[in-house]
């Protein structure tokens, strides 16, 4: 019993770093590998295990902040609030990485969001690499925005683009009040090359 409840304590540590927004220390990701090694040494294998998934954890929220730094800048006259990430553990959603920033100009909205480590990512490749799949105008044409293959749909003043980077990460631009060259524009705010090479 009283490691069964050893159990939860360090699972419920770990969930509420998954959701919570506490600044990491420097070495809290080698804390948690050292005390699994130790419960792995003691025979404490529950522990270890948990300790470990706590590392894996602190390691995806540190992934999803670096790559807050690739999120475009505020085209003129746009605002841009403060970036937020994410870092899902595999037993939620099968896990994702996400990192976002939302705009606005007036009445005008647009959210920036980078997403890895997703099952959703299987199907965005597979509209995307299947023309047939794009044969009604709903479902958005495919361009080329600096280099990348795009998906883009334009629906009177609601726009949406999806680029997939290096076959792991979905680029998604969604906007409310823009026109398709206001949307285009924050997709070419994106430096795809230091995007691609973070991965």
């Amino acid at each position: 019993m009283k490691q069964k409840k050893k159990t939860i304590l360090i699972f419920l540590g770990a969930a509420a770093l998954a959701l919570g927004s506490a600044p990491l220390r420097a070495d809290d990701v080698t804390d948690s590998v050292d005390e699994a090694m130790k419960a792995y040494k003691d025979g404490d294998y529950a522990t270890a295990a948990a300790s470990l998934d706590t590392a894996a954890q602190m390691i995806r929220q540190k992934r999803a902040e670096s790559f807050a730094k690739f999120l475009p800048a505020a085209p003129s006259g746009w605002t841009a609030e403060d970036a937020t990430t994410g870092a899902a553990g595999a037993a939620m959603f099968g896990g994702a990485v996400t990192a976002e920033r939302r705009y606005s100009k007036g009445e005008a909205e647009v959210t920036v969001k980078f997403l890895t480590d997703s099952p959703m990512m299987s199907a965005v490749m597979m509209m995307m690499n299947n023309p047939m799949l794009l044969s009604s105008s709903e479902n958005g044409k495919m361009e080329r925005i600096k280099g990348q293959k795009a998906l883009v749909k334009q629906d009177g003043d609601d726009g949406e683009i999806s680029i997939v980077v290096s076959g792991v990460m979905l680029v998604s631009i969604e906007g409310n009040g823009v026109t398709a060259a206001e949307m285009k524009g924050f997709a070419e705010g994106i430096d795809y090359a230091k995007l691609a090479a973070s991965l």
